[in-house]
């Protein structure tokens, strides 16, 4: 049984990190994509265990389930990621809604994620409404992955990962990986 160079180092090092308290601890305004194609500028106000509680622009609060929250970043970085979100029709035809249960989830496993950000693989990444960015991925924790497109990062909520392939559409999904191994495959696996 292998194992990935640096990989165990990585997840003890940051994998409980949360965005939220990142964003929480800023005082920033924030740009949410939520589910129902909703786009909120807010402040996190509060980070509870499964909600967030978000002041809005009109100085309302909003306490909202992070379930419903696919990606997140700088209100200042709206403009240019919105021109570089595409749509996936047939992701967007299927109306998956946000998915509760944890393995019922599309997941990304770690092991492939870890070597797809140390060799800065370019990838698409789709989420459950549809949206699609290509970009790479620079970081990931328990609950969110950071990526990059086109120089200016995004945070992906983990739970909104409908897939993630590289540019070939090869999928890192763990239903396609648990019998791919692409990981092994990797310079960074030891066995």
């Amino acid at each position: 049984m292998g194992y990935l160079l640096g990989l165990k180092e990585y997840l003890s090092d940051g994998y409980n990190y949360s965005i939220f308290q990142q964003a929480l601890d800023s005082a920033d305004m924030w740009a949410l994509h939520l589910h129902g194609n909703r786009v909120v500028q807010a402040k996190i106000v509060e980070d509870l265990t499964y909600d967030v509680k978000l002041a809005l622009d009109n100085k309302k609060t909003e306490e909202l389930s992070k379930i419903q929250i696919k990606c997140l970043y700088p209100v200042n970085l709206m403009e240019p990621i919105k021109a570089m979100l595409t749509m996936n029709e047939q992701v967007q035809a299927m109306e998956i809604e946000p998915i509760v249960k944890p393995q019922d989830r599309y997941v990304i496993k770690n092991k492939s994620l870890f070597p797809l950000m140390k060799q800065q693989q370019n990838v698409v990444l789709t989420l459950l409404e549809g949206e699609v960015l290509h970009g790479i991925v620079i970081g990931f924790s328990r609950y969110d992955l950071m990526f990059l497109v086109q120089g200016i990062p995004i945070v992906i909520l983990r739970h909104s990962i409908y897939d993630l392939q590289d540019s070939n559409g090869r999928s890192f999904r763990k239903s396609f990986q648990q019998e791919h191994r692409d990981w092994e495959k990797s310079e960074l696996f030891c066995e």
